[in-house]
């Protein structure tokens, strides 16, 4: 006797079922004989074959016999009887049951079965009749004889339960047997019907989808041809779909633009909001949305066009090729968003561009000097009539490029007032963790922006807000010194300027000597631009020459210059030719580089009182209360010289206002030398803010002050003992030129001057 345990499969008498020999044998655990008893025992649950145990089984199982054994291994089983099982353990742990023929209660007429059957069946041949593969199943279904052989072929397919399955082999009345087989079968057909029936309408559907996309593809091939052959015909409404399928926007821009352009279609040419909408269109479609591709960039050769392109500024390319290396590492369009800030004329635009030739991309400036309206960075809604986009999407639109290295010109130049902040519309535009959905209100869809390159310019960052400031990393230009000046004069200004005026290598030759002359006497800045226009008037003025036939080949000498620059030098501030008690030179940092100013004091008979003029701002007027204090303290000796004294403080330059604290220690030296008689060497120079306590405190602007203190024929400065490490940043030409001595207390300025 061989036990085979089942599951989940409809198990009649009566029916011959056919089993793999290579499955049987794993249900059975045996080779397979013919003529050898079966007993199908039905499991109440699916378990594997050494977990199974007696109380797993149902109670009424199927008797039958091997009947058959294919050549190709096909095991057929017929079924005889249902039997009642008795179960028992045998002792080497494999399962023994003995059983009792179980009898069938015959309630049901055969003639009436027969009736129902053959009624299901023609049923069965109506539901296959309508596939490709009809004859087979046909054939199939009729070599089913009664109910129990349909109902057990169909086993695998019917909706039913395990338990379901076994309450037909457990019902003895033939009647009931037959309603639940009849039920499962109907079922069965039903959801066999609504199925076929849904995978006919989903595949009509599908056929009618491919069917029109087909159709519009011809449409559009044809479409497209007729373009090329006639380009002059195209509507507008037919240019900008073919733009909007080939721009590569993102899903929210291309769902607005084919909205705007269903609008266009209804508003017609005539349309008053025809305009309008043309302009929307024009403008995102121009934009370039597809992500260009990293560009390696060759370090060794943008140092060269840096070096190129640029003189000096080494901290600085060297700053910049950091920020390519580290693009270049994590293979990123954009680095760190870098704001250039020194004194005009020093490079900073011009650096920009050296960048994008540097990197091999597009370049782009968008000046925001004086912007006052937060509409000019973000763009205007549409809804306004004359609505246009901002100036960073239309950079971009200029640019034709997803990645383009935009400068961004004169940042501290914003101004805020009541049309809104546009600094803080620049938040959004420099910060890399929003700008990838930068919203520009005209288009109102979002762009990506991090792959843009941003860099910034500006001359001071006292107006550039903190949040602003906060996500920029600032590189300072310092000035330039003279002998800078000459080498930028010769390798770059001078034969651009030849260039531009269209004169000869030959004809024209500035000397070396006229260049410094140049630079010493007629310019009077940190950077090159004032000299470029002084070379620019030198060439124009050799053009005529030229022309004119009166000389072939011109030499500018520095006798020459006031001839053909026809002005006089500019007066520059240069130290005292004698020196005299209570007048002290100091150092000043503007926004066009350093300067020297001059701290002149006098006591005259009168109310006690002080007097400051020169246009002093208020943090400078307090430096003089200090210094009054500090000095009065330190020599004690001497306050009474205050007394009954109207004390007059006045720095020359009256037109130009002065504030900071930095002037506090010249202050403080030149009441010092004023109220001692003793007068300070006019080729000294200082500068550094004081404390209440007679502390030298650190100031900045350090290069810049140096730089003018050698314009000036300083030879000493002293320097905030806290500055020390800003010296790093000075050219080692005018650190040579001076002797720079740091001090921590007033105490050791007035002793080193010779007052104390």
């Amino acid at each position: 006797m061989i036990y085979i345990p089942c599951y989940n499969l409809v198990m009649l008498a009566g029916v011959t079922y056919y089993f793999e020999k290579d499955y049987f044998k794993d249900l059975a655990k045996t080779e397979a004989k013919k003529d050898e008893e079966v007993l199908f025992l039905i499991l109440k649950e699916e378990k594997k074959q050494e977990e199974i145990e007696n109380l797993d089984f149902y109670p009424v199982g199927v008797l039958g016999k091997i009947t058959g054994i294919s050549e190709e291994g096909t095991v057929a089983v017929t079924t005889s009887a249902r039997v009642e099982l008795e179960k028992e353990n045998a002792d080497d742990g494999t399962i023994q049951v003995k059983y009792t023929l179980k009898a069938d209660i015959e309630d049901l007429d055969e003639q009436e079965e027969q009736k129902r059957y053959s009624a299901i069946k023609q049923e069965m041949f109506q539901a296959v009749g309508r596939f490709q593969w009809a004859i087979v199943a046909r054939n199939y279904i009729a070599n089913w004889k009664k109910i129990d052989e349909m109902v057990s072929a169909l086993s695998g397919y019917l909706d039913i339960s395990n338990e379901e399955k076994y309450a037909m082999l457990e019902a003895d009345s033939r009647s009931v047997r037959f309603e639940r087989m009849e039920q499962a079968i109907r079922t069965y057909l039903e959801m066999f019907m609504v199925s076929t029936e849904a995978q006919e309408k989903q595949q009509e559907e599908n056929e009618q989808i491919y069917r029109e996309a087909a159709i519009k593809k011809q449409i559009e091939i044809l479409q497209n041809k007729l373009d090329e052959m006639h380009p002059e015909n195209v509507t507008d409404i037919r240019k900008f779909e073919m733009k909007i399928e080939k721009a590569g926007m993102n899903e929210t821009a291309e769902k607005e633009a084919k909205k705007v352009l269903g609008r266009m279609k209804q508003e017609g040419e005539n349309g008053h909001e025809y305009g309008m909408l043309y302009d929307y269109l024009d403008f995102v479609t121009s934009l370039s949305w597809k992500k260009e591709p990293y560009t390696p960039v060759d370090l060794t050769k943008a140092a060269e066009i840096l070096d190129a392109d640029h003189f000096g500024l080494k901290k600085v390319k060297k700053r910049i090729i950091q920020q390519l290396a580290v693009m270049e590492l994590n293979q990123k369009q954009s680095g760190s968003i870098l704001l250039f800030v020194g004194p005009p004329g020093t490079g900073k635009t011009s650096i920009g561009q050296s960048i994008a030739k540097a990197c091999g991309r597009k370049y782009v400036r968008i000046s925001l000097g004086g912007i006052r309206d937060e509409a000019e960075i973000r763009g205007h809604r549409r809804t306004y009539i004359g609505a246009m986009p901002g100036r960073i999407m239309e950079g971009i639109k200029r640019s034709g490029a997803s990645n383009p290295v935009v400068v961004l010109d004169e940042v501290d130049k914003l101004v805020k007032d009541y049309n809104g902040d546009p600094s803080s519309a620049l938040l959004e535009v420099l910060d890399p963790e929003q700008n990838t959905t930068f919203t520009d209100h005209y288009m109102n869809v979002p762009y990506d922006l991090s792959d843009v390159l941003f860099i910034c310019t500006a001359n001071s960052t006292d107006t550039i807000p903190e949040p602003l400031l906060n996500r920029m990393e600032v590189i300072n230009f310092q000035g330039y010194t003279e002998t800078e000046k000459v080498q930028i004069a010769k390798k770059h200004l001078i034969p651009k300027s030849m260039k531009q005026m269209g004169i000869k290598s030959g004809n024209l030759k500035i000397t070396d000597s006229a260049c410094h002359t140049l630079i010493a006497e007629y310019t009077m800045e940190a950077g090159v631009r004032g000299l470029k226009k002084q070379i620019d008037t030198l060439c124009r003025t050799a053009a005529v020459k030229l022309v004119k036939g009166e000389q072939k080949s011109i030499t500018i000498s520095p006798k020459r210059l006031k001839k053909f620059l026809d002005t006089r030098p500019v007066l520059h501030d240069r130290i005292l030719e004698k020196k005299q008690p209570g007048v002290v030179t100091g150092l000043a940092w503007t926004q066009a580089g350093g300067d020297i100013l001059f701290i002149e004091t006098m006591l005259v008979p009168g109310e006690e009182k002080t007097v400051l003029t020169g246009q002093l701002g208020d943090v400078m007027k307090e430096s003089a209360v200090i210094a009054q204090t500090i000095v009065k303290n330190i020599l004690p000796d001497k306050a009474d010289a205050f007394e009954k004294k109207e004390l007059h403080i006045h720095v020359p330059a009256g037109a130009v206002p002065k504030d900071g604290p930095s002037a506090g220690i010249t202050l403080t030296t030149a009441l010092a030398s004023l109220i001692t008689g003793k007068a300070v060497d006019p080729e000294v120079a200082m500068t550094g803010e004081v404390s209440l306590r007679g502390f030298v405190m650190p100031i900045g602007g350090l290069p810049e002050k140096l730089l003018a203190a050698v314009r000036a024929g300083i030879k000493t400065v002293f320097i905030p003992r806290e500055n020390v490490d800003d010296l790093e940043d000075v050219a080692e030409e005018v650190k040579e030129q001076l002797t720079i001595i740091p001090v921590h207390e007033v105490k050791e300025v007035l002793q080193k001057t010779g007052i104390f």
